[in-house]
């Protein structure tokens, strides 16, 4: 990951934190050549010491290299957007603000008890805030196993975390200010939650 220096995140809880809050991830690795799935992936553990865990189908073309002891990459993306130069006091190159969380990992292979416990898991995190929530354990027994039979979950223990938040450190408080009260105008519901991003970095 390019982390320049201002924009280079270490706070375990930070990152935590955000792993959390941005859990459909992107999920590579290697195989006959790169392979990338978007997934869902949750974490357990302290900010200290985690551990995350996923699914894929099997009929995804990943599932033939999913083996104990592989590496893979796992990428969190935050909010981000396009920052125009016309918002700044004076002319300057125009950006992109964003944040993202990497996580090089070593795969294990989960058994159908703990794929069973991860999907509960999964589904009752998405669905305790739906006004009339249906969990895993609701399901029809015949549709769990049929479904589990299709599925290969696995642990993801990390080797390497990068972490990056590039939120307009070092600009002048005006064009910061500026920046935020234009994202906080735009239609997009992304680029407003970037806004927050910027306000929280910058304390305003």
């Amino acid at each position: 990951m390019y982390q320049p220096k201002k924009y280079k995140k270490t706070d375990p809880q930070y990152i935590f934190e955000f792993i959390k809050e941005h859990p459909f991830a992107t999920f590579v690795l290697n195989g006959d050549h790169l392979l990338a799935t978007h997934i869902p992936v949750l974490i357990n553990g302290s900010p200290e010491k985690f551990t995350l865990y996923a699914h894929i189908a099997n009929h995804n073309e990943q599932y033939e290299h999913i083996k104990n002891g592989k590496e893979a990459l796992l990428i969190f993306q935050g909010s981000h957007g396009y920052v125009s130069s016309s918002w700044y006091k004076e002319k300057n190159i125009s950006t992109w603000d964003y944040s993202a969380v990497h996580v090089n990992v070593k795969l294990k292979l989960q058994s159908t008890e703990e794929l069973a416990q991860s999907l509960s898991n999964l589904v009752h995190k998405f669905e305790k805030d739906q006004e009339s929530p249906l969990y895993f354990e609701d399901y029809p027994k015949d549709m769990i196993e049929d479904h589990i039979r299709e599925i290969t979950g696995f642990w993801c223990e990390p080797l390497r975390i990068q972490a990056v938040a590039k939120l307009h450190q070092g600009y002048e408080k005006d064009d910061v200010v500026s920046v935020i009260d234009h994202l906080e105008r735009s239609s997009c519901p992304v680029t407003g939650d970037l806004a927050k991003n910027i306000k929280k970095e910058h304390g305003i």
